[in-house]
């Protein structure tokens, strides 16, 4: 069964998605608790409001918490399935369903639009009476609900005839449904109330089958308990001969996407891949922002580090990465750590955006037919939204470097607008070749290595939280920042102003030649252990930064959404055998609420209740 779930987290879970208050009581809206919270994606008002109904015992038009709890202990319950279905009939939350309310529920579904239902037939009369005056209980309806078409029958109790014939034909679920019980509950019998909790997960056996199945294998020494041994006897022989063979499907899937899942996005427009670009690019420049400024003292460090030109102890000013850290404060005072930010803070917004835009957009685009993608295309989608970002990377890279190095020189007051005045428009772009030799690799390494360590470190359910999207993103950046090293040295001797004295470089290939004559091979890693710790802090914070972003400011474009989300998570399909249980890895359904979608999808593939564009995202 569900274990009893902790009230203060499940208070927590409701209050973030509780956004009405009335008399000083948070209260969830419909909207609010179908799509926002279970994810479903029902844009029909109407449908939303019925099935938002479901959890409003008190029939206000809104959910409060005791409500919400009410219904997780429902969702939790042996039999849950049907008095969700209930619930739905029971507009009025009086414990009774009446022909009026049958008739409006099935009015609404899709099905008596296309062939309305006979109101008029026997099926009608048989449950409501002649007048359709008899009110029904829930007992009643748990056999009613799965019957969808007019069926007559005068001799027997058509329900328990219906259920018997059904278990009959659902033998081989039955024994699927003793087998799963027996690994939950660890033991080779299973009582009734224990096979209930087990076949709450399958849409094909209703409680009263459950009762006729117990009843069926009752014998003298009869415990109370089912065998695998009892469920055999009760099937046709050709059944019992191939049993073994057959092919359990007990596994919930499970999201195996490396990167994202999609949505469905055959139907978007122009415009809406447009929006959807446009909101990420925001997002990144956020998330750009926020990594820039957390790790910028590291990356000072490392750029005085780089610059350090000539093996004499007197050209040395720094004798490591701890060393250059102290000095800094101690001649230049703390915020001398932030030189050059402003430029930094204000270009490092669209650099990150594009190189995060783009390659979401990429990744997107070069999926195959099965919508998976291959390592290859991971990787030239990482290299080609590496070297989209060289346009502002560049300008932004020499600026900053020049201004890091200025504090060096004592007394030496610099600026953002000298140094521009200074370079110019083609000055800007100096070592831009450089630039893309580091960039590319960088990215093309770092982003296949992200999307794959992303769920190695999610949890059990497939769910990323802050930590686990922190460490992937920071381990993501060792071995990108590390092997790109030679050609960021590189590109700061290229692009830092020489003083008199200094050695000074035509382009790429003579400064790697003078680079390795005057200074050693050891010279093209300078930098390295700081270029490490920078820039894997700093894309950890980015990309952590820009997934929460994702999910606390989420807009459906009906693109894809990032894996080990909460949307990812509701917006799984549904695995494909109806045999196979759906159990939600949204970490924000807990306890009975991992039914929750499961249940109200199956108001519609078990009752045959269709609802308009009622559907999870595909």
């Amino acid at each position: 069964g569900t274990e009893k779930t902790d009230q203060d987290q499940l208070k927590a879970i409701f209050e973030k998605y509780a956004r009405n208050q009335s008399q000083g009581e948070k209260l969830m809206s419909y909207e609010g608790f179908i799509n926002d919270y279970l994810g479903l994606g029902i844009t029909d008002e109407n449908v939303v409001r019925l099935l938002g109904s479901c959890a409003d015992k008190s029939k206000k038009g809104a959910i409060s918490f005791n409500e919400f709890c009410a219904l997780e202990l429902l969702l939790s319950s042996a039999d849950a399935y049907y008095k969700l279905a209930f619930r739905l009939f029971d507009t009025n939350g009086d414990g009774i369903i009446t022909f009026d309310q049958f008739r409006h529920i099935l009015s609404c579904t899709v099905a008596n639009r296309i062939a309305p239902f006979n109101f008029e037939g026997e099926f009608v009369k048989r449950y409501f009476g002649e007048k359709k005056n008899r009110q029904i209980s829930y007992l009643e309806f748990s056999e009613m609900a799965k019957v969808v078409e007019t069926l007559t029958s005068d001799k027997v109790n058509f329900a328990y005839y219906s259920a018997f014939t059904d278990l009959l034909s659902d033998v081989d679920i039955i024994e699927e449904i003793f087998i799963r019980a027996t690994e939950n509950f660890g033991k080779d019998t299973i009582t009734k109330e224990e096979f209930l909790q087990t076949a709450q997960l399958y849409s094909q056996i209703t409680p009263l089958e459950v009762d006729i199945l117990y009843r069926l294998c009752e014998r003298n020494d009869w415990t109370g308990s089912l065998s695998r041994s009892d469920i055999q006897k009760l099937m046709p022989d050709n059944l019992q001969h191939c049993s073994n063979t057959i092919p359990t499907r007990l596994e919930p899937t499970h999201v195996t996407s490396q990167d994202t899942v999609t949505t469905n996005n055959s139907n978007r427009g122009f415009f809406t891949n447009i929006a959807e670009s446009a909101y990420r690019f925001a997002l990144g420049s956020i998330a750009g922002a926020v990594g820039a400024t957390a790790v910028y003292p590291i990356d000072l460090v490392k750029t005085r580090l780089q610059n350090q030109r000539g093996k004499l102890v007197g050209e040395i000013m720094y004798k490591n990465s701890f060393d250059c850290f102290l000095r800094v404060v101690k001649v230049e005072g703390f915020f001398g750590l932030y030189r050059g930010l402003l430029p930094q803070f204000i270009g490092v917004a669209p650099e990150k955006a594009i190189k995060l835009t783009m390659n979401d957009l990429l990744r997107d685009k070069l999926r195959n037919k099965n919508g998976q993608l291959p390592l290859l295309n991971e990787i030239i989608s990482g290299g080609t939204a590496g070297g989209c970002q060289v346009v502002f990377t560049n300008p932004l890279e020499i600026v900053k470097i020049r201004l890091q190095v200025a504090g060096e020189v004592p007394g030496l007051r610099l600026s953002a607008g000298q140094v521009i005045r200074e370079l110019g428009l083609v000055g800007l772009y100096k070592g831009a070749r450089a630039c893309f030799l580091r960039d590319i690799p960088f990215s093309a390494i770092y982003f296949p290595a992200y999307a794959h360590l992303k769920p190695v470190f999610a949890d059990k359910n497939g769910s990323n939280g802050p930590t686990s999207l922190l460490t992937a993103a920071a381990l993501a950046g060792a071995p990108a920042a590390s092997l790109s090293t030679p050609a960021d040295v590189i590109k700061t001797r290229l692009q830092v102003q020489a003083r008199q004295g200094q050695t000074t470089y035509t382009g790429i290939i003579d400064c790697a030649k003078k680079l390795m004559k005057q200074e050693g091979f050891r010279a093209f890693w300078k930098g390295a252990p700081a270029r490490v710790f920078r820039s894997s802090p700093q894309f950890g914070v980015t990309l952590a930064t820009y997934e929460l972003l994702q999910r606390y400011l989420y807009v459906d474009f009906g693109g894809t959404v990032p894996s080990g989300s909460p949307m990812a998570l509701a917006h799984q399909p549904l695995p494909m055998s109806t045999e196979s249980p759906y159990i939600s890895r949204n970490p924000d359904h807990i306890g009975g609420m991992k039914l929750a979608v499961a249940s109200f999808v199956g108001i519609e593939t078990k009752f045959g209740i269709a609802l308009p564009k009622f559907k999870l995202p595909s």
